[in-house]
């Protein structure tokens, strides 16, 4: 049976958003980048938040290229640093004043271990750690609008680790892959636990997690070089996995606390739906453990 394309979310279904303001981390290269681009089509206007400007006005050239009456800012961040998270924050405060949309997408994956200026593992700090604490730091900005957004990236690699309380930074003994799993479990605990705590404060703000599925992004830098040329053949392409994150921006019907995914085999491709995940991952008990960890850590105190 041949699946139509009626009923399937895209992007055209969207009107023109010309006053609003999204924040896009990692935004220069794979989901991040299509999903810029998707926005600024939308006429949003979109912040490129990147660890190299270089990159990141290369991609704003892109974009306009594209689209030519898009709207786009670089902005240099580095979630892996407190300093240079915060430093952000302070940047668009200043020069915006208020946030519609919060797209936390910049990651790593896999890499080797490292430890970063504030002595956290880098996957956790980077896929993480960062991200929790620029949510906090834009929330004032996001309390200015009506109906604005966190969407929050995770990956079906969230399976492969629950979050290790006793040796959160890996001290004990690194797996890279075991890093990454409980790095993007707590984007997705984290996405949860902000929007029971969001609506516990009767906030009017929505927090969205999304995953793209399988898709062919520069994520794969650290993946044996044996089976990297394989990745496209059973990837979909950044374009198609950046969906999900838009429709989590985007689509009316979301009141907060959802999961997107794609409709495909197992999550892996397909069109954006709402999907569900593992009962752990929903655990009030592990989402409180986590925001007050992640508190502590970082120095973000929020929804408290």
């Amino acid at each position: 049976m041949s699946h139509t394309m009626e009923g399937k979310w895209s992007l055209d279904q969207v009107g023109s958003l010309s006053d609003k303001v999204a924040v896009i981390t990692g935004a220069n290269s794979g989901i991040g980048y299509e999903t810029a681009l998707g926005l600024a089509k939308k006429d949003m206007t979109v912040i490129l938040g990147c660890r190299d400007l270089t990159k990141a006005q290369k991609a704003k050239s892109t974009i306009i290229h594209q689209y030519s009456k898009a709207k786009v800012d670089c902005l240099p961040i580095d979630t892996s640093r407190l300093r240079s998270v915060r430093a952000f924050a302070t940047l668009v405060e200043t020069q915006y004043g208020k946030l519609d949309l919060l797209i936390n997408n910049a990651g790593i994956m896999m890499s080797p271990y490292q430890v970063t200026e504030d002595g956290f593992e880098n996957q956790f700090a980077t896929n993480y750690l960062g991200h929790f604490a620029l949510t906090g730091l834009l929330l004032p900005l996001l309390k200015r609008v009506a109906g604005s957004r966190v969407v929050t990236l995770t990956s079906l690699s969230y399976k492969w680790a629950e979050i290790d309380f006793d040796d959160l930074q890996a001290k004990k003994g690194y797996s890279r892959r075991t890093a990454y799993g409980q790095s993007k479990r707590a984007c997705l605990i984290f996405a949860y636990e902000l929007q029971r705590r969001l609506a516990g404060a009767d906030y009017d703000i929505r927090s969205i997690a999304a995953h793209p599925g399988l898709a062919k992004t520069n994520l794969d830098q650290y993946f044996p070089a044996l089976i990297r040329p394989l990745g496209s053949l059973f990837l979909q392409p950044a374009r198609q996995g950046a969906l999900p994150v838009l429709y989590g921006a985007l689509e009316t019907a979301i009141k907060g606390g959802e999961f997107v995914g794609p409709d495909g085999f197992q999550q892996m491709r397909g069109s954006p739906r709402l999907v569900d995940s593992d009962e752990y991952s929903k655990d009030i008990q592990v989402a409180e453990r986590l925001w007050t960890a992640s508190q502590s850590l970082t120095n973000v105190i929020y929804l408290s």
